[in-house]
């Protein structure tokens, strides 16, 4: 996935910068997702076998210090690596939002997507679980196991609106507040694409090794994420029973739904905007939708999703241009999903969500979102949803938990970017003049 699809090695600079800048990749960074898995479920299943035993205290006193200390080392990246990610995104948006019309209506259609999905995730998650509720007394579980960690100030309006602009950015960072954070980065991108090139380089090339590095740290963190869900479920499991795996079960599923509010949107859009109709949408981009259940990667749908444009009879300069972008810097689902999963931690948690919650909550997700590179689902679970539950006071410590079944929404997420990349291609080309064919 990215989230939205596994993507491989690929430059997280702007795609105008030097040619010694071009030969920063991102790099290579596996998470052993079937042994996280199995090593959460050992943990809990341990958890449980000690609950009530005078051993259970050895899952406090041994393996509470490793989990802490694997979480810890979590999330000591994300306030640097998410400031590095939006300037390099930010800056390759603008750049490519200069190269003309269809650029500009391409970005302006992603951005308004993205934010639509954002909200739409702000009003449908915490009715769904008013409707579907967290099943009784795992919630009390996982608030009890997590007592230590304490949730950040819930957001007042006033104080919400003020910190957009902080007196000092640094002090800011320190406080872990990710939207002056965020818009920070974003303005200081487009400020750097105002400068002259080996200035704007030299800060492209500043801002993705930082990244890149951060990375790299993250990489060695994941290598080891077996044990430290290990620990964490074996506490988790002490605290809640077998109901944590119950708890799981429905994250899953509510997190889900609403990437699947997404991908009947994409067929929405196509029943509207798509020039060959919806039937002709739905045969079209089946392929492509098999090849994102099989790989859970955006990237390698994208040659099925260009052969789906071509079915759809869509202009070849257009999906050439598109889809590939879209791959690049626009995930339908990551927003939304996003969002879901830090409302879904209040919830677990027992924060309170208001509507200035809320709309911190859409801002964060939306402006991380855009133009953020694609990049491994258990990377963007720490970078994307990491800043979204800080900037709502929501800890951010259950998500070192849900990290580990992340491979299951993340099915719903690339299926669903990769319905909506063909939608939106299909959409814009309806909008684009098309070239006059010469006389024969």
């Amino acid at each position: 996935m990215s989230l939205g699809g596994r993507a491989g090695k690929g430059p997280i600079i702007p795609h105008d910068a030097k040619p010694h800048a071009a030969m920063l990749e991102t790099p290579e960074i596996r998470m052993p997702t079937w042994l996280t898995l199995g090593g959460l479920l050992s943990g809990i299943a341990l958890g449980v076998l000690l609950r009530g035993s005078a051993a259970e205290a050895w899952i406090g006193t041994v393996l509470g210090p490793v989990g802490t200390l694997w979480l810890n080392a979590l999330q000591i990246t994300i306030v640097p690596l998410v400031a590095a990610l939006v300037v390099t995104g930010m800056m390759h948006m603008a750049r490519a939002a200069q190269a003309g019309r269809m650029a500009a209506l391409t970005l302006g259609t992603f951005a308004a997507l993205l934010v639509a999905g954002s909200v739409m995730s702000a009003l449908v998650t915490p009715a769904l679980l008013r409707i579907f509720p967290v099943p009784t007394g795992v919630a009390d579980g996982f608030a009890a196991d997590l007592a230590g960690v304490e949730a950040g100030p819930v957001p007042v309006f006033a104080d919400f609106v003020t910190s957009f602009i902080p007196t000092n950015i640094f002090a800011a960072a320190s406080q872990t507040a990710m939207i002056p954070v965020v818009i920070f980065a974003a303005a200081l991108a487009l400020a750097a694409t105002r400068l002259g090139p080996v200035q704007r380089d030299a800060i492209a090339l500043f801002f993705a090794s930082i990244a890149n590095a951060m990375l790299v740290m993250i990489g060695w963190v994941l290598r080891i994420a077996p044990l430290g869900v290990f620990a964490l479920g074996a506490k988790l499991g002490a605290s809640t029973g077998l109901g944590a795996i119950a708890t799981l079960g429905h994250y899953v599923l509510t997190v889900s739904a609403i990437g699947f509010v997404i991908f009947v949107g994409a067929y929405v859009l196509a029943a509207f905007r798509v020039r060959a109709g919806l039937g002709a949408f739905a045969r079209a981009v089946l392929p492509a939708q098999a090849v994102a259940l099989s790989t859970q990667s955006s990237l390698a749908s994208l040659p099925p999703m260009l052969a789906a444009s071509r079915r759809l009879n869509i202009a070849e300069d257009t999906a050439d241009f598109v889809l590939p972008m879209a791959v690049t810097v626009f995930r339908a689902t990551s927003p939304a999903m996003n969002l879901a999963v830090a409302i879904y931690t209040a919830h677990l948690m027992g924060v309170e969500i208001t509507a200035g919650t809320l709309v911190a909550g859409v801002i964060v997700a939306s402006l991380t979102t855009l133009g953020a590179p694609s990049l491994p689902g258990s990377i963007s679970f720490v970078s994307s949803i990491g800043p979204i539950a800080i900037a709502m006071g929501v800890p951010v410590a259950p998500l070192a938990i849900l990290v580990a079944v992340e491979m299951l929404p993340d099915i719903m997420r690339t299926i669903g970017n990769v319905t909506m990349n063909v939608a939106v291609t299909g959409a814009i080309d309806r909008y684009t003049p098309t070239k006059p064919v010469p006389d024969a």
